[in-house]
């Protein structure tokens, strides 16, 4: 009986870890030698790249530690304000030019939060699907694998009390379902964020912690996202 009871926690436990990134019923990354992973995002991805415990920095550490022999290949290719519509402009000569064989697309949080005050500064729902569908099929067509992410907090309160919360919610809803449509591994930064924030933010407060500012990443912040797109990346 006892027996049965562990057995059964721990499956709970796979379950609850495998819900962030990549069910067992969906695509997974398989890591070979001289992969070339690039990572497109916004300021996020940036400043994961510019500083020693940045999430891109920590993940190029772990997979070199890891896995030496396969002399795996980390870019950073993040720059501060985009949205997708940016990452369109921009996606051959940062991205396609340098023949990765895995992008890892981290994006959404400028979408959503430009559009704040001024929708036409946002992305708007149709515009955002179809503009990752367009980078996502030029990726494919260049013979990479495609990881996408679902855009994490703009506040880290608790229960849907952030300005944003809504509408971050619609934005991760379109990037599952496009994943979906594409048969892409997922990687459900905003699910495994909000599951976090629950359990570990007692004071209900706005930011500190996972982010410094309400979306940039403090060093737990980058830590949390390296270790959970390494899930992804490293199964």
């Amino acid at each position: 009986m006892l027996r049965r009871v562990v057995s059964g926690l721990m499956m709970c436990a796979m379950m609850v870890t495998m819900s962030e990134c990549s069910r067992a019923d969906e695509p997974s990354v398989k890591l070979k030698k001289g992969d070339r992973i690039v990572f497109l995002g916004d300021s996020i991805t940036q400043g994961g790249d510019s500083h020693d415990k940045g999430y891109v920095r920590v993940i190029r550490k772990t997979l070199t530690e890891k896995h030496g022999d396969l002399g795996i290949e980390v870019i950073g290719a993040g720059i501060s304000g985009n949205k997708v519509p940016d990452l369109q402009r921009r996606l051959q000569k940062d991205v396609i030019d340098r023949k990765p064989t895995i992008v890892v697309i981290y994006i959404g949080i400028n979408d959503v939060w430009h559009g704040e005050q001024d929708p036409a500064r946002g992305t708007l729902p149709d515009a955002f699907s179809a503009g990752l569908k367009d980078i996502i099929g030029q990726l494919q067509k260049a013979g990479a694998t495609v990881v996408l992410c679902t855009p994490t907090v703009i506040g880290e309160k608790k229960d849907g009390a952030n300005s944003q919360d809504a509408r971050l919610d619609q934005y991760a809803d379109l990037s599952r379902a496009l994943a979906k449509e594409m048969k892409l591994p997922l990687c459900d930064l905003r699910k495994a964020f909000v599951d976090h924030l629950n359990g570990h933010n007692p004071e209900n407060a706005d930011k500190g912690i996972l982010t410094s500012d309400r979306v940039h990443l403090n060093e737990a912040g980058d830590k949390f996202v390296a270790n959970t797109m390494l899930k992804v990346l490293d199964q």
